[in-house]
């Protein structure tokens, strides 16, 4: 089954807003929180994971966002699925979003230095497809995807779900991580929801030594999770970014009251002749429009470039694992060599 063909009714939402919260919570425990059963909060989800609407990933940490590149591509037209899918390839990018019209892509660009400038400089020249890039350097992240929730919970189910729970102690906290560590973060990339039973099968290490890792990994912030789900089953259909200038004595009010905005998914100051970005869903074009003029106005935004999403080509949270499949593409002149 497709999540084209499957729709979500208030409760469906609700467990995924549950998740948006406590992306690694137990079945018992959301279903305590939004009083229904165990047993349907169980059914939903795997009803909901089986038709590929809902998985649980886990995000890079937010100090790893800071100094990444957003990069606007132009390209030729009847070329930016082709683009797209070559960026979608490399594993420093976080995701590719093609835009409405055909000929821009939005694109996150993580990793060093020397790997972004070896792409801005000599790959993408190199592409015959890609007519124009405008790079901006994210300097301050008010928000991003882990921070976005549905809205569908009250400030009570939110706040029970976000309590710490009773667990273990963690090991000590330490800045690098080993061998032990990379085997549990490969596996909780892909599905953030594994057991402690699962994971330490997967990663081959003790189940006792996974809850204690896995202590130790979500205070260092390196264990942040995301609810993937297509904006639409939410009742959400239009998923836009805004591209805004705004005076540098506002600029740090702007992106806090943006980042506190329940449409809002990511909020970040850049360097470029735009140093405010944010990434919105909205109900319609209708509600876009009301963001503008009843949210954007009070702050004191300068102007404002509307860009809205055709399709997300990478998704946050798709996963930074393709390394093999980019070497095994060697015609994409995006694609990392």
């Amino acid at each position: 089954m497709a999540d084209s063909v499957i729709t979500f009714d208030r409760l469906d939402r609700r467990i995924v807003g549950a998740l948006q919260v406590d992306g690694r919570a137990e079945a018992a425990r959301v279903a305590r929180v939004l009083g229904v059963s165990a047993r349907t909060v169980s059914r939903r989800l795997a009803r909901m994971q089986d038709a590929g609407a809902v998985s649980v990933v886990r995000l890079p940490p937010a100090q790893e966002v800071v100094g990444a590149t957003a990069l606007r591509v132009r390209v030729t037209r009847g070329k930016a699925e082709t683009v797209a899918e070559a960026f979608a390839l490399r594993p420093d990018v976080l995701s590719v979003d093609l835009l409405t019209g055909g000929e821009e892509l939005s694109v996150l660009l993580l990793g060093d230095d020397a790997d972004r400038d070896h792409l801005l400089y000599r790959q993408v020249p190199a592409t015959a497809a890609i007519t124009s890039v405008s790079a901006h350097t994210v300097l301050r992240l008010f928000a991003d995807a882990q921070h976005w929730r549905a809205d569908v919970l009250t400030p009570e189910e939110t706040a029970a779900l976000a309590a710490p729970q009773r667990a273990e102690p963690a090991e000590p906290v330490v800045s690098a991580h080993d061998d032990v560590d990379r085997r549990l973060l490969t596996v909780l990339d892909k599905n953030a929801r594994l057991s402690f039973a699962e994971l330490g099968h997967l990663a081959q290490v003790p189940e006792t030594t996974v809850r204690r890792r896995l202590r130790r990994l979500a205070a260092a912030g390196h264990l942040r999770t995301l609810v993937r789900v297509r904006p639409g089953l939410l009742g959400l259909a239009v998923d836009a970014n805004l591209w805004m200038q705004v005076p540098p004595g506002r600029l740090r009010e702007a992106g806090e009251a943006l980042a506190a905005h329940p449409l809002t998914h990511a909020v970040a100051a850049t360097t470029g002749a735009c140093n405010l970005v944010a990434a919105l869903y909205c109900r319609d074009h209708q509600a876009l429009y009301e963001f503008t003029v009843d949210v954007l106005g009070p702050l004191g935004i300068s102007s404002v470039e509307t860009t809205v999403i055709a399709r997300a080509v990478k998704p946050v949270g798709a996963g930074r694992d393709t390394e093999t499949q980019s070497a095994s593409r060697p015609g994409r002149a995006v694609a990392r060599s």
